[in-house]
């Protein structure tokens, strides 16, 4: 197998450095090659991919905004590898990635794979909250590569492998983001082409966000899991709903401590406990564990507040996805 790493990077150069830099730095062999997609930013990173001419294969290229989705697909076609390592410029490279994908690969081929994500102990407390909100089970089931059965596990496009036969058959990524991935996680399954999880192949995945991004983005996320159902109600499960359920027996449970019933308040406190004892495990550090208690409050909210607006858009209203929620979706 030959590499080619896919990069689409939007007004962040000081993410990309960060990531070349880790990428010079990994322990393996044979060739690979670097494709750094730039989507019509306005603070491009051309001057630092001219930093790594001479220790990367690396190519460079500006094209108008269009979305990661399509910048991944402009990326693969201008590659010149047979698999594609697709990340997100705010990654950052373990030493034995490659390695471990390589030797994974080289031993149960599979056309598309997907990665962990972890996070480092330079990263601010609130990315080390996050991380912890995004990945733990108790928090999201593990779905970003904790737990999630294997061999349906689907990979996201921070930390995605996609075979060159697989990216020609499926086209690659569609115009909606986020749900880019699952989406095309789907289609791969319905062409017979299988995905898994690499347990160990896992990125710092250094989100540089604040509260308010965070939101924006998981409510992002809430929004476009109803349109993937609405695709595929074969791939439909009841899980989905489980923050808008969290969201509204919170609401109710905090009517009914004003008549005086506490039991179900209590078990949502129990609940958070759990959280913060679970981060703070995990971190050794009080502030984290407390940032992270907000962080799923906010991870619930957000996700169960955008599920709920387009389930019922959607399959209430009966809007076409595109229209009911526009900001979603890029135009090619």
């Amino acid at each position: 197998m030959y590499f080619s790493f896919i990069i689409p990077v939007y007004n962040r150069p000081d993410e990309i450095d960060e990531l070349l830099e880790s990428l010079v730095l990994l322990e393996y062999q044979d060739a690979f090659e670097v494709v750094v997609v730039e989507d019509g930013s306005s603070i491009t990173c051309k001057h630092i991919i001219e930093k790594y001419t001479d220790k990367l294969d690396i190519s460079y290229f500006f094209k108008p905004n269009s979305g990661p989705g399509d910048s991944r697909n402009f990326g693969m076609k201008k590659a010149k590898g047979n698999y594609f390592l697709i990340l997100d410029s705010d990654c950052i490279l373990p030493n034995q990635y490659l390695k471990v994908v390589s030797n994974s690969l080289t031993s149960d081929f599979v056309d598309c794979f997907g990665g962990p994500d972890k996070a480092l102990d330079s990263f601010s407390d609130i990315q080390k909250a996050i991380n912890f909100t995004m990945t733990s089970f108790i928090t999201t089931g593990g779905i970003r590569g904790g737990s999630e059965k294997l061999d349906k596990f689907q990979p996201r496009s921070f930390n995605m492998g996609l075979s060159k036969e697989a990216f020609e058959a499926s086209r690659g990524f569609g115009n909606i983001h986020p749900g880019e991935d699952p989406d095309l996680s789907i289609r791969l399954w319905k062409m017979n082409f299988k995905t898994n999880l690499i347990p160990q192949a896992y990125v710092f995945h250094k989100r540089r966000i604040d509260w308010d991004k965070f939101y924006k983005q998981v409510n992002k996320f809430g929004k476009a899991r109803p349109i993937l159902n609405f695709w595929y109600p074969e791939f439909s499960k009841l899980t989905f709903w489980f923050p808008s359920l969290f969201l509204l027996t919170l609401i109710f449970s905090v009517l009914l401590s004003f008549f005086g019933f506490y039991y179900f308040l209590f078990c949502f406190s129990v609940y958070f406990g759990m959280v913060f004892v679970g981060s703070l495990l995990q971190s050794k550090n009080v502030k984290i564990a407390s940032y992270a208690v907000i962080a799923t409050m906010i991870q619930f909210y957000g996700y169960g507040k955008g599920y709920l607006q387009s389930y019922i858009n959607l399959f209430i209203f009966k809007k076409e996805p595109e229209k009911a929620h526009p900001e979603l979706f890029f135009k090619k």
